[in-house]
């Protein structure tokens, strides 16, 4: 009898060095960075900026924005800082708006918005709440919106990130974070039905989850000897995050490196949330 013929191999042939070289390059592309100039978003518009992506960072302190973009021009890169209030959605509509107007198009967003007001539960007052839920979880709502529209108008794909917290997955013993906890966890679904909705257009929703970060907002917590010592033990590599440990995951989602990846949380914490 014949033998029969092998079946040819369904492992597509790649051009590795064509097709691996880019998957890290940002060259023309446009990154917007709500928040962007605190701790955080600071390293991730550097880290996106030194790959080639023009940056707009904006929020409610225009001179900080400002300075954040000035900073980034004098080392060569094209930037833009903006006046935003994320509580206004027509402050949100007019920076999206000023940003493709200046460059073209946004097809990177990395939402950095974010704020805490620490009450313990019988304490929670519903202004504290709302302010939380407004900053934290509207907000990303509507910058998702905005930035769509204009990425499904183009037709050209595009990325979207959001920064949260290991507290959309861990509660906090000890401390008052009702408000923080549930906005951060709303966040995520939001970010998976947002990836649903915008898989047909070629557009990936991802976020980036660190566990306490260097930052100055942290400090008074970090200058408590105990709860430092505690939040130490905690973490299984023994530390908590610098800003630089946010710049590579957040490479990873606003590049082709990430395009088959969407919906998706990236837990930065040092390994806090594998050993609860």
């Amino acid at each position: 009898m014949p033998r029969k013929a092998k079946p040819a191999p369904i492992t597509p042939k790649i051009d590795f060095h064509r097709a691996l070289a880019p998957l890290f390059d940002l060259m023309g592309k446009v990154a917007y960075l709500p928040g962007g100039y605190g701790g955080i978003g600071e390293a991730m518009a550097w880290g996106l900026a030194m790959r080639g992506a023009t940056i707009a960072v904006s929020g409610r302190d225009k001179n900080k924005a400002d300075a954040m973009a000035a900073r980034l021009r004098d080392a060569g890169h094209d930037a833009l800082g903006l006046a935003m209030d994320a509580t206004r959605i027509a402050d949100i509509n007019r920076s999206v708006a000023a940003v493709v107007k200046r460059f073209g198009a946004i097809d990177i967003l990395v939402n950095c918005v974010g704020t805490q007001i620490e009450q313990p539960i019988t304490e929670v007052t519903e202004e504290a709440f709302d302010t939380v839920y407004r900053v934290n979880l509207r907000s990303a709502m509507f910058l998702a919106q905005a930035v769509a529209k204009q990425q499904i108008a183009r037709k050209r794909g595009g990325k979207q990130m959001h920064l949260l917290s290991v507290r959309s997955k861990l509660g906090l013993r000890h401390r008052g974070y009702s408000a923080y906890c549930a906005t951060k966890g709303g966040l995520v679904t939001l970010i998976k039905q947002h990836a649903m909705e915008l898989a047909p257009h070629n557009i990936t929703v991802n976020g980036i989850a660190p566990t306490f970060v260097y930052t100055d907002l942290i400090r008074h917590v970090m200058e408590n000897p105990k709860f430092r010592k505690q939040l130490y033990a905690r973490i299984p590599l023994g530390r908590i995050a610098d800003p630089k440990d946010i710049v590579g995951p957040a490479l990873f989602f606003a590049s082709p490196a990430s395009d088959f990846v969407t919906g998706q949380i990236l837990y930065v914490d040092g390994g806090i949330t594998a050993s609860q």
